[in-house]
């Protein structure tokens, strides 16, 4: 031992793959946002993936609390949050034994050793200590004590009782990793300083703990090595971290403003959707309003009153909630009226997986209400892609006058990457017309309102908001007639107005992008995906090509109406394989419009595919 700690040497990488775990209670989710945040403000593009027990307070030390996030960290572009972790941080055993399987062989392991005593060991269920035995041989592992430093450099904080100190911990851990992976400190301290600006005791309780692990790094001569991720070489801009449930938010008030309309969400809060409602209600100044009803029903029911009353509305749940919602939406489908249902997927059914990902409601999604109901339904494909897809939803509500199924899930509304912010004068109109005069003349020369006189070409009925002079119109949800709206049980009026809200709908074909195609033009294979799936499929499909096979991905958005290419696209290749996180829904659908022999793989685990399981399909099927 030396009287000064030697430098460990910088090894320069071009990713690292963290995964922070431990007891719900220990910060976890707090920890990895932070270590996020300063690689964001670093300039590395980054993926993230956080994982939550589902239930509110687990056991303390229990493997069912453990909650976990995992970042991709790189100097490239990359799509996800990492296939295999290269360093796992354990604060205690529960998160060591739940986690461990995840871990590349020859992976790092921090753990804090003080939780490492009988009575934790014995709620993870461990018979033994790990770290005593020879099972963790195959990777390196760092013991190290984190909640008695934490203790320490806290005891002479006045007021800060042990119990309290211990708490802070995880910026112990934070600041141990921002040494060893060369972090800015100055993103935490500024975040410490602004979260806990009420909380003198806690800024300077954390601030020693996370300052405790840096120096810990410097002088405990435990590593060899600190590392370095140079930042990545993106496009020029303004960049913000964003997660998907945010980025959605965003483009909603992006959408009010654009419409220039009021906004109404309706919502009733439900995992992992409440983040939108949250967000949401702290901006009334963009003449937003939220209303937090007593239950699904009301929820959607208050959203359809809105969109009545000239607003934007839209109403926010999960899979459980859509199917309360159904005969609203259905009510919504036949009052001709814009509204945007956001259903952020989990893993069902019913209660299922509520902290989980899955893709298991597009079936729902298209089908999920009574009667002949069609709506379109479109799709997010990561965290930023969120915002444009949000004002997509509003812009396909407002011209058609139609509710909109707007598709997210758990790992999208959770994860995080960089945001290049768009310039807002390049967003598009989608301002709107109300009807302010009779548009009818009947035969004795008075004039009406009639509320269901369309326009030509997209079908879409004229919108009055309620009290405007002279346009007093029935409406509800028994069947209109052609045109007056008047209640309606004639057979063959029921067909035409049948016909017109499909055909309105599919008319929407004709309004939305061609089929995004990338790869390889020549290749025999085609990966099709929709949603969350993208970034598994598209980083898989890059190591194919990187490989020397052929390989091309198409990536559906808009899922109802298809794209009015992609049939031509299906019929080019002699191979399409279709990846979902659902027991095959959307090739079910494909098959049945296109008559295409897709190839289902399914993955239904509260997971999302990794990159490599992906890449493994594809090798396959082009051997």
């Amino acid at each position: 031992m030396t009287d000064t700690a030697s430098t460990p040497e910088v090894q320069e990488l071009d990713r690292i793959v963290v995964r922070f775990a431990g007891d719900s209670g220990d910060g976890m989710q707090l920890t990895g946002e932070r270590f996020t945040n300063a690689s964001a403000l670093f300039g590395n593009d980054l993926a993230t993936l956080p994982e939550f027990p589902a239930e509110i307070r687990a056991p303390q030390g229990t493997l069912a609390g453990v909650s976990a996030f995992q970042v991709q960290v790189s100097d490239h572009d990359i799509s996800t949050p990492g296939d295999s972790p290269n360093v796992l941080v354990a604060m205690n055993p529960a998160a060591l034994k739940k986690e461990l399987h995840r871990l590349e062989v020859g992976g790092t392991i921090i753990v804090n050793t003080d939780t490492f005593e009988d009575r934790n060991l014995s709620k993870a269920g461990y018979d033994h200590n790990p770290l005593e035995t020879n099972e963790l041989d195959n990777y390196t592992v760092f013991e190290v004590p984190m909640t008695s430093i934490t203790k320490e450099v806290c005891k002479d904080i006045d007021g800060v009782k042990p119990r309290d100190a211990e708490r802070s911990k995880n910026f112990f851990a934070l600041g141990l990793l921002s040494w060893l992976y060369q972090r800015p400190l100055e993103p935490t301290t500024e975040w410490i300083a602004q979260k806990f600006a009420k909380l003198p005791q806690v800024i300077e309780a954390n601030n020693a703990a996370f300052k405790a692990g840096h120096a810990f790094g410097e002088t405990a001569e435990m590593f060899d090595y600190t590392y370095e991720v140079k930042p990545a070489k993106l496009a020029p801009g303004t960049y913000t971290n964003i997660a998907g449930n945010v980025a959605l938010s965003w483009g909603l008030i992006a959408a009010g403003q654009l419409a220039k309309l009021p906004m109404f969400l309706g919502s009733y809060p439900i995992t992992p959707a409440s983040d939108i409602l949250h967000e949401l209600s702290k901006h009334k100044n963009f003449g937003i309003r939220t209303f937090q009803a007593e239950d699904e029903i009301a929820a959607v029911a208050s959203a359809v009153g809105a969109s009545f009353g000239g607003h934007l509305a839209l109403t926010t749940t999960s899979g459980p909630g859509v199917a309360l919602k159904g005969e609203a939406i259905g009510l919504a489908v036949n009052l001709e009226l814009p509204l945007i249902v956001v259903d952020i997927q989990r893993g069902g059914p019913s209660t299922g997986l509520p902290t989980k990902t899955e893709q298991s409601d597009l079936l729902m999604a298209m089908y999920g209400r009574h009667g002949e109901s069609p709506m379109p339904v479109i799709a997010a494909y990561s965290p930023s892609h969120c915002f444009m897809v949000a004002i997509e939803a509003a812009r396909l509500a407002l011209k058609y006058r139609t509710p909109v199924m707007l598709l997210s899930d758990g790992y999208i509304a959770n994860g995080s990457e960089p945001w290049n912010l768009p310039d807002v004068s390049t967003l598009p109109d989608i301002s709107t017309t109300f009807a302010t005069a009779p548009n009818h003349v009947d035969e004795d020369g008075n004039e009406h309102f009639w509320p269901y006189l369309r326009d030509p070409e997209t079908l879409a009925r004229a919108w009055a908001v309620p009290g405007t002079p002279g346009l007093m119109h029935r409406i509800g949800g028994i069947e209109k007639e052609d045109g007056t709206g008047n209640i309606s049980y004639d057979p063959s009026n029921h067909q035409r107005m049948t016909d017109i809200r499909s055909d309105k709908i599919a008319g929407i074909a004709k309004d939305i992008p061609a089929t995004w195609v990338e790869g390889d033009e020549d290749a025999d294979l085609l990966m099709l995906g929709w949603g969350s799936t993208w970034g598994a499929i598209s980083s898989a499909s890059k190591r194919a090509r990187a490989a020397g096979y052929k390989v091309a991905h198409a990536h559906l958005i808009h899922i109802n109406p298809f794209p009015s290419d992609l049939g031509d696209v299906l019929s080019r290749y002699k191979r399409v394989i279709c990846p979902e996180m659902n027991m095959g829904q959307l090739s079910r659908l494909v098959r049945a419009e296109f008559l295409v022999d897709v190839e289902s793989v399914t993955k239904v685990q509260g997971q999302p595919y990794t990159a490599g399981e992906l890449y493994d399909v594809i090798i396959d099927a082009a051997g």
